[in-house]
């Protein structure tokens, strides 16, 4: 099994919707049974949060499933526990390395790494642009999958 941990700064939208769509790119590809799919924060800013309410909007608008969820900040633990962990930008890599201290197993990703863009995907709590962020998940997560 695949275990997958998207990453951004406070786990409400740009993870939540990337762990989302990952999963439903899974589903429809019949390979379910085969990935373990999370996300998790850098910070700790929305811990115990549900997913931001325009991220929920905009997976419901692409026929995205999303269940309840409550944000969560990422632990050195999660680096045994996972295979990839992808931060949606540079900042993240940098805090994710705070964290877990080295990546010796090559685990630590941007998610954009696997469509060939060096680019960081944008905060849509700051730019308010869900469309922008959406496009860019969901070239991220395709990119993954077909890797995997």
């Amino acid at each position: 099994m695949t275990r997958i941990l998207f990453i951004c700064l406070g786990n409400i939208c740009r993870s939540t919707m990337a762990e989302f769509v990952m999963k439903n790119l899974v589903n429809k590809a019949g390979l379910t049974d085969n990935f373990h799919i999370e996300s998790a924060a850098t910070s700790r800013y929305e811990i115990g949060n549900d997913t931001d309410p325009r991220t929920k909007r905009k997976l419901t608008e692409m026929g995205v499933p999303f269940t309840k969820r409550r944000a969560r900040q990422m632990t050195k633990a999660d680096y045994k526990e996972y295979d990839y962990i992808i931060g949606m930008e540079e900042d993240n890599i940098r805090n994710i390395m705070k964290i877990i201290g080295s990546d010796p197993d090559g685990k630590v990703f941007r998610l954009l790494d696997f469509a060939g863009r060096d680019d960081d995907i944008a905060d849509p709590w700051y730019t308010g642009n869900f469309d922008e962020t959406w496009d860019d998940v969901l070239e991220g997560c395709t990119a993954l999958l077909k890797k995997l």
